[in-house]
């Protein structure tokens, strides 16, 4: 459980005085309906609070009082437990993540993208991903099939994943492929319009865990993923862009797609981001394309709970374009 308990009242005080040293982890902070309003507080002493601020709320609640709050969940809302105990077992990732979400919105997606890989490298380096590591071994059965398989309609390039038993996860062979493959969409001007599809039961079941944390040392994979983005050659694609999703779309999987200019689901989509389950934050891109599509606090309620939405929920709020019949 979070321990830390604040009226708001209490919360407002803090914010606009000094944080004392001993302030870490999280608060919980109970807002009602008809609540009158928080006044101003400096958008630079909030940016770099050491801590998460866990909003629940009961009743519609003034977009100020949000505003101040890293994530909000609704007063009985069963995801409420898996905030807290994320929080209370990953207090470095928990702060991490918040202090990242909150900046982004002053970033371009270039910018941004540094940010998310520079907090990545940080947790990766951190106790709270060496946990998850150390009870997790890596497997050994390397599969060196091709990842990707392009085909060319007319002006249609569909890119498709083509990892099925392993549910498309996304390792650096698939990433690099990816890369390149979006390269070659991006300097052919016939091609019009990219789209990404996955083979099999899921279009993405995220990033392949057998390679999290596989690098010599955080610094040099930080300079990795800068290099060969599939985020940031997304992002620059003049082109159409559409994604495909059915099964599983989980971290990477999601973040990716929401960079593309349309996301269609399948009725049996699942969308996910457990990140701070390993002790670590979205590395894909996610907290520059969800916050984009919806919102900060929709995302931090994902990251933060890693609960998962059904792809009606996730049309709804606007994460997904298009519902397939």
């Amino acid at each position: 459980m979070i321990l830390d308990l604040l009226s708001a009242e209490a919360l407002l005080a803090e914010l606009r005085s000094d944080i004392g040293p001993e302030r870490s982890g999280a608060v919980m902070v109970a807002l009602t309906e008809g609540m009158p309003a928080p006044g101003e507080v400096p958008d630079e002493r909030r940016a770099s609070l050491p801590f998460v601020v866990v909003g629940v709320t009961r009743g519609a609640i003034g977009d100020p009082w949000l505003g101040l709050c890293d994530v909000v969940v609704e007063e009985g809302d069963p995801a409420l437990g898996r905030i807290e105990e994320n929080l209370a077992t990953r207090p470095i990732t928990g702060t991490t993540l918040a202090l990242l979400l909150r900046g982004q919105h002053r970033l371009s997606v270039g910018d941004g993208l540094v940010a998310e890989s520079t907090a990545y490298s940080v947790l990766q380096s951190g106790p709270e991903f060496a946990a998850w590591r150390a009870a997790h071994p890596v497997r050994t059965d390397r599969d060196g099939s091709p990842r990707v398989a392009m085909q060319r309609d007319g002006g249609t390039l569909t890119v498709t994943l083509t990892r099925p038993r392993r549910l498309n996860a996304l390792d650096a062979q698939m990433r690099d492929e990816l890369v390149e493959a979006l390269t070659v969409a991006g300097a052919d001007p016939s091609i019009t319009r990219v789209e990404l599809r996955g083979e099999g039961r899921a279009f993405c079941s995220g990033g392949d865990l057998d390679e999290f944390g596989s690098r010599s040392d955080p610094a040099t994979a930080h300079l990795i993923r800068l290099q060969r983005s599939v985020a940031r050659a997304l992002s620059r694609l003049n082109k159409d862009t559409v994604t495909y999703l059915h099964g599983a779309c989980v971290g990477s999987g999601i973040e990716l797609a929401a960079f593309t200019d349309t996301v269609v689901a399948a009725r049996d989509t699942q969308i996910s981001l457990p990140e701070i389950g390993l002790g670590l934050a979205p590395g894909a891109g996610g907290t520059v394309s969800l916050p984009r599509r919806i919102g900060r606090l929709r995302t931090a309620w994902l990251a933060f709970s890693g609960c998962t939405v059904d792809a009606e929920t996730a049309h709804s709020w606007g994460l997904v374009d298009v519902l397939e019949r």
